[in-house]
């Protein structure tokens, strides 16, 4: 496995049917919030699914571990990123099921085409472009803020390369739960469920989970707050059945 790394990458298990992801730390490694979209999401057996931002691609990994006959692509603009997630497909032996460009998520309608996706995944950058300390290190920065594309050219972007009906599924900080709505319904992506993710009981909490469905009726159901850690430490009963 050592010839498929690079200087400052390491090889680590997801935890999920043995499969392993290529990360560099001093850039950008990937976090629970992936984790909980990629469980989130239900693919259907033998759907075409894409992840807008995808990084290193390890919501596509983990779905791939989750879904049956599943087609699976990934955008992402960071060549360093995508060149990896293209090796991790290969070192995991998944290329017939893993697809990753390296592109502006903005131009994924013109290279797939309008309507050709069952599914949709995005966790994009939480922060405003002038919001926090800029890192240093240019692939954190562009990872963790707005840079690129913004919240409403994600959902955009989705809304183009959906089928009728088709799923869209994204991981935010609830401050933007108003934006994601407002966006979703401009781009006919109605809502349809959410989960707010909390780090314990007692905390507010600090990610929410969307659902939207292609041109879908108007019903929302709020599901119940999904709990990280337990009180004294270690992660909740379902968040280890998550992780598996």
């Amino acid at each position: 496995m050592d010839s498929y790394l690079k200087d400052g990458e390491r090889l680590d298990e997801i935890g999920f049917g043995g499969l392993s992801i290529i990360q560099k730390p001093e850039e950008f490694c990937y976090g629970v919030d992936a984790v909980l979209l990629a469980d989130f999401a239900k693919l259907k057996a033998g759907s075409k699914a894409i992840d807008l931002g995808t990084g290193t691609g390890i919501i596509p990994l983990i779905l791939s571990y989750k879904t049956v006959d599943t087609e699976l692509w990934g955008v992402e603009i960071q060549h360093s990123s995508w060149e990896r997630s293209v090796r991790t497909a290969k070192l995991n032996g998944l290329t017939d099921r893993l697809h990753f460009i390296c592109n502006d998520i903005k131009n994924a309608p013109d290279i797939f085409g309008l309507h050709t996706f069952d599914a949709v995944t995005t966790n994009p950058p939480y922060n405003g472009f002038e919001s926090g300390l800029k890192n240093a290190n240019m692939a954190k920065y562009i990872s963790r803020h707005v840079t690129t594309a913004t919240i409403e050219d994600f959902i955009a972007v989705a809304s183009k390369l959906l089928r009728n009906q088709g799923d869209f599924y994204m991981i935010h900080r609830p401050s933007r739960l108003v934006d994601s709505f407002f966006y979703a319904r401009a781009y006919s992506l109605e809502p349809k469920e959410i989960r707010f993710v909390a780090p314990k009981r007692n905390k507010t909490p600090n990610l929410v989970l969307i659902h939207c469905v292609k041109n879908g009726g108007s019903e929302l159901k709020i599901l119940d707050t999904l709990y990280v850690y337990k009180e004294k430490g270690g992660y909740t009963p379902e968040l280890e059945k998550i992780y598996e």
